[in-house]
């Protein structure tokens, strides 16, 4: 990750802006201060910030050869179908808001106009 960084120019700060992780996460893996397991989304963000594999990181700490930046992508099904879900229900939380917010809008309409 040292090396990384600096030919990247990027900062622990820069590094955790853009893969959405703290700045202690990066330090510790940085240092390799705490010996903890990590998530595997927290590696593949930190992974694509780096330019790298998104399995880059888990492989390296897992003692093995990390993937080529252009080796296939593989995500079991279920994980697929997991992150699928999670979005569907975004959308339609999303929907439900802006139904909410347009209802208030012609309400406020109607009162502005009269009751018409």
């Amino acid at each position: 990750m040292n090396r990384r960084l600096t030919e990247l120019g990027m900062r622990q700060r820069d590094l955790a802006e853009r893969a959405h992780v703290s700045q202690a996460i990066v330090r510790e893996l940085q240092r390799n201060t705490a010996q903890r397991k990590r998530s595997a989304r927290t590696l593949e963000a930190l992974s694509v910030a780096l330019g790298w594999h998104p399995r880059h990181l888990q492989a390296v700490l897992a003692g093995e050869q990390p993937p080529d930046r252009s080796d296939p992508i593989e995500l079991p099904t279920d994980v697929v179908a997991g992150r699928l879900a999670a979005i569907e229900a975004q959308l339609r939380a999303i929907e439900n808001r802006l139904i909410d917010v347009q209802t208030r809008l012609d309400t406020e309409q109607s009162r502005r106009n009269g009751g018409e």
